[in-house]
């Protein structure tokens, strides 16, 4: 149908998949919704394949055939290291959907669309935690972000695990006297520690519940609670800490610089998270301006496929302006 497509976006989480299809001069020509993307629970072509069915829907509503897409710009959840990305890309050329394909953690994709150029640094807490920088000059700073064996600590589900840690102890007697002996299990309507521990060993509260329980430990901290509110402090300083490592391997510590916040749980805008990190931050990068993202990560991707193409600001911005 004569269309020609500059930019194929797309950011894949673990939980779902959104593809943009973007013209030359900006304009969204279609988009399509999939599931998630999690390699190494299904293998990379199970994954890519998960991936096709919303890109070639995307291609069909815009009346399209591969050969019409110029790059392929693809921000993915689980390529945490080069190697993983470059496997990626192999895979995602092998399907054509485009003549050239970049593969970025899907990190970069909630970075980029929460600044006007890339530069800057982003941490992202959801189920897990992140952080990504970069440099117009192509200069990245980022870290393995795979858990413990990678250093890591904080995102939901480690806040759930540490909260559920807390109050067992407190429970039996091993450890200090926490709400969130009452709070965790009452969440369930349970009535003690123990009965959530069986219901969870057993199976009668699913595994994907448990992130159900960092809300409550925020609630329970903002209540008073010294020990809930020690886990939030020690998230904000883990925040702080990859921001700040980050921008200094950029150059970007001295200078005024964007540190992006994203994810549930930062998007969450809990008042003595957002509190201790700007305390943390003015102390350990004070340059730093600080802003939540709310704008949909598919548009970072986008944004990065123009930033590749060589597109002008105007471009930039009228992929933006969809996305507002």
């Amino acid at each position: 149908m004569g269309v020609n497509v500059s930019v194929l976006a797309i950011d894949a989480g673990n939980s779902k998949t959104d593809v943009a299809l973007i013209g030359a001069d900006g304009t969204v020509l279609s988009t399509a919704r999939g599931g998630g993307f999690q390699p190494p629970v299904v293998g990379i072509g199970t994954a890519v394949d998960a991936l096709g069915s919303a890109v070639e829907r995307a291609l069909a509503s815009a009346g399209v055939g591969h050969g019409t897409v110029g790059h392929v710009s693809a921000c993915l959840a689980n390529a945490d290291l080069p190697v993983e990305e470059e496997q990626l890309t192999e895979a995602l050329l092998a399907r054509g959907w485009g003549r050239t394909v970049e593969v970025r953690n899907d990190t970069f994709a909630i970075l980029r669309a929460g600044v006007d150029e890339p530069r800057g640094v982003a941490v992202v807490c959801g189920a897990g935690i992140n952080c990504v920088g970069m440099v117009p000059d192509g200069r990245t700073a980022r870290f393995p972000a795979i858990g413990r064996i990678s250093g890591d600590w904080g995102g939901g589900a480690g806040l759930a695990e540490e909260a559920l840690w807390f109050a067992a102890r407190a429970e039996d007697g091993r450890g200090e006297p926490t709400e969130l002996v009452r709070t965790l299990p009452g969440h369930f309507g349970l009535d003690s520690m123990y009965a959530l521990i069986e219901a969870l060993h057993l199976g009668r509260i699913g595994y994907e519940r448990r992130h159900e329980l960092t809300p409550v430990l925020f609630a329970t901290g903002a209540a008073g609670d010294p020990v809930a509110r020690a886990l939030v402090d020690r998230l904000a300083e883990e925040v702080v800490a990859m921001a700040s490592v980050a921008l200094s391997r950029l150059g970007l510590l001295d200078e005024q610089a964007p540190v992006v916040l994203g994810g549930s749980v930062l998007a969450a805008r809990h008042p003595q998270l957002d509190d201790r990190i700007a305390e943390l931050l003015a102390a350990r990068a004070p340059k730093a301006v600080v802003r939540v993202v709310k704008e949909s990560p598919v548009l970072g991707a986008g944004l990065l496929g123009l930033d590749h193409t060589g597109a002008a600001h105007e471009v930039h911005d009228r992929l933006r302006a969809h996305y507002s």
